[in-house]
């Protein structure tokens, strides 16, 4: 993936947004897992049950959060995904065309968005003019 002539130039995670659906998900199973759980014997076993499904939904959320990261390099623009089994995807900088941003109106005002260069598109970018800006200008060189 990497040369040793290659350099990092940025390291970011995905913008925390990411975060906002599963952690939602996990907050209306969690509630209807302390409500089980408040009622007493014997809803408070499946309740307790429940209160753990949604611990896991939002630690494997977090979990996958940390462990994605994008980086530019000076020689690629990659995103590295995963723990036991990492995988990653690349392109390289000299054979990247015009590098697009996409955003929402809700990225725009959180200061996230896509970064679409050559075949890789990157969601949830965090200042994603910055990641853009900077792709192209070691692209250029």
């Amino acid at each position: 993936m990497f040369t040793d002539a290659d350099r990092v130039c940025l390291d970011e995670r995905p913008h925390a947004v990411v975060l906002a659906r599963p952690f939602a998900k996990a907050g209306v199973v969690g509630a209807l897992g302390a409500a089980l759980a408040l009622v007493g014997w014997p809803a408070s076993v499946p309740g307790v049950v429940v209160l753990a499904v949604a611990a896991a939904v939002a630690l494997r959320a977090a979990w996958r959060w940390e462990r994605t990261r994008v980086l530019v390099t000076t020689e690629s623009l990659v995103v590295v995904h995963g723990t036991l089994r990492r995988r990653s995807a690349e392109v390289r900088l000299n054979r990247i065309g015009p590098v697009e941003l996409e955003q929402t109106v809700l990225g725009r005002l959180l200061g996230y968005g896509t970064v679409v260069a050559g075949d890789l598109e990157i969601p949830y970018v965090p200042r994603p003019h910055r990641v853009a800006g900077l792709v192209e200008r070691l692209a250029r060189r």
